[in-house]
């Protein structure tokens, strides 16, 4: 199958190794420009020397790269923590279908970080194969895995635990989904909830004059201690102090667990 594949992040890159280990043929690439990029040089690195067309993500809704996709007749497009909505152009040009995979229990935590909100809202985590349409990861889902949050995970191991079940949900349902034989099944679209990548300012102050419930409180740091971001902070002299949060069973546990830059 030819394949056009947009990935960002450590879970991009996986799948795609994962992509050119089989039978497969990446003709094209869509990588996030390096002020956004994660991981993409080694994405990169995965067609380096291969005849595999390059393009910038943030440009997939120009006539001209729109008409450059459609040159390479690729049968099938894979988005992995792509962070650009795909327009229904872009969709179309692909005769087998577009899909991604959403760190997310669908149809809970639509759109932007939701190892983020499975923590502070107690929602559902998990994570989710699904077909792109023309709405925020509003697609037909083809298979989903349920992961249970623990009380020691901070935003970071959870969406190391996301990215891992991630890669093995995509690897066991790639054969069905490339045979055309996966699962169709239509989301409840007034269920569940959808973030923007915004909507963190508004937790990440942590008001000292403010009175919080010790659990809410403690939900909020942990769920925002994930490097590179800075995460919750409270004011202090015009300064920001930034917070980290180190949860474990054993008291003598100090290092942060599950952070990859």
């Amino acid at each position: 199958m030819r394949i056009f594949f947009l990935g960002n992040n450590w879970l991009g890159w996986q799948v795609l190794k994962w992509l050119r280990s089989g039978d497969d043929e990446i003709v094209g690439l869509a990588l996030h420009p390096e002020a956004k990029s994660k991981c993409g040089k080694e994405i990169y690195s995965e067609i380096d020397g291969t005849n595999c067309v390059v393009v910038d993500g943030s440009r997939l809704r120009d006539p001209e790269i729109l008409e450059q996709i459609a040159g390479l007749r690729a049968e099938f497009a894979v988005s992995i923590l792509f962070g650009y909505i795909l327009s229904a152009e872009f969709i179309e040009l692909f005769p087998s279908g577009c899909i991604n995979l959403h760190p997310a229990l669908l149809p809970y935590n639509r759109g932007a970080f939701p190892n983020v909100w499975s923590i502070v809202k107690k929602e559902p985590a998990g994570v989710t194969l699904h077909y792109v349409d023309r709405g925020i990861d509003t697609g037909d889902i083809i298979a989903q895995k349920e992961i249970a949050v623990d009380v020691t995970d901070t935003g970071g191991t959870l969406y190391r635990k996301l990215e891992q079940e991630g890669l093995e949900l995509f690897k066991q349902h790639w054969p069905a989904i490339r045979a055309g034989t996966c699962s169709h099944i239509s989301q409840p679209l007034n269920a569940g909830s959808f973030h923007r990548a915004q909507d963190v300012a508004q937790i990440d102050e942590i008001d000292l004059k403010k009175s919080y419930v010790a659990e809410d409180l403690i939900n909020i740091i942990r769920a925002r201690t994930f490097s590179p971001y800075t995460g919750a902070y409270f004011l202090h002299g015009g300064r920001k102090i930034y917070l980290r949060l180190a949860l474990s069973d054993d008291p003598n546990e100090e290092k942060f667990e599950g952070e990859r830059d």
